[in-house]
């Protein structure tokens, strides 16, 4: 494997989430499953957050963003939990940059971020996370699903979940949090394809596998009709002619499109306070 690629999977794929009932991986182990040693799996973990980092301080360089994140309505001593896949487990997604930001700004606030996304997970998957919100009790839960169950297989291009289960999943999932816990709730809709990078991308090409935005958009259009506030993540990752807003492989963001997401959640949430 090269150095790209042990990259790319360090950013999306966190082994000790995706399979918690080993009790937690140690460091040597989740490095050696890279092929790595653990301080050069250390050194690249390290690197991700520094890119965080460096993209929250540019981003409160914008005073009005730096306002907004002023506004959002966490109080001090909150916790705020993240569902999701791959979009919000990659160490450089919105809700690290998230997390970057309110350390910045907000250090005294002692907020916690909890980032529980899975890298590939489906909404029924999601659905086995219930025990630990009702354990971990946060105050907010941030939730971002659906891409992975759009993902349409073979020469039929079936859903692998369908949308109907979607909508059924997510909305048990919301119901249950909140019978669970006393967590406020808010919707990410899933981030929109690069439908021609995907079509072009080995990977999926072999496995036959197709991605379209207009899944996507059907997902986002349930979430819209929901009472719960609702980050439209669709309609600022279209692809653009001269915008690099995702990878090689059309699905996945890149940091210009995580930061463009991340701008429109501390907009909207700021707008609640």
């Amino acid at each position: 494997m090269n150095a790209a690629m042990t990259e790319k999977l360090v950013r999306f794929q966190q082994p000790e989430k995706a399979m918690p009932y080993l009790n937690g991986l140690d460091e040597a182990r989740v490095a050696g499953l890279f092929g790595l040693e653990p301080g050069e799996y250390r050194d690249l973990r390290a690197g991700f957050t520094q890119q965080a980092r460096n993209a929250a301080e540019e981003l409160l360089a914008d005073a009005e963003l730096a306002a907004q994140v002023d506004r959002l309505p966490f109080t001090p001593g909150s916790k705020v939990l993240a569902l999701g896949e791959s979009s919000t487990a990659d160490r450089l997604s919105w809700f690290e940059i998230l997390r970057e930001l309110l350390a910045l700004r907000r250090p005294g606030d002692a907020i916690t971020l909890i980032n529980a996304a899975v890298s590939g997970c489906t909404t029924t998957q999601a659905l086995t996370t219930l025990p630990r919100l009702g354990y971990e009790r946060p105050d907010w839960v941030l939730c971002q699903l659906g891409a992975n169950d759009a993902q349409r297989l073979g020469a039929a291009r079936t859903r692998l979940v369908s949308a109907t289960e979607t909508a059924r999943n997510l909305l048990l999932l919301r119901d249950r949090t909140l019978e669970l816990t006393s967590a406020r709730w808010v919707w990410l809709t899933p981030t929109a394809v690069d439908e021609a990078r995907a079509a072009t991308f080995p990977h999926f090409a072999n496995a036959g596998i197709v991605w379209a935005t207009a899944d996507m958009a059907e997902t986002a259009s349930l979430l819209a009709d929901q009472p719960e506030p609702m980050v439209d993540a669709l309609s600022v990752t279209e692809p653009l002619p001269g915008a690099e807003l995702h990878l090689d492989d059309g699905v996945h963001l890149t940091i210009d499109g995580q930061l463009a997401v991340v701008v429109e959640v501390v907009a909207t949430l700021a707008q609640l306070s």
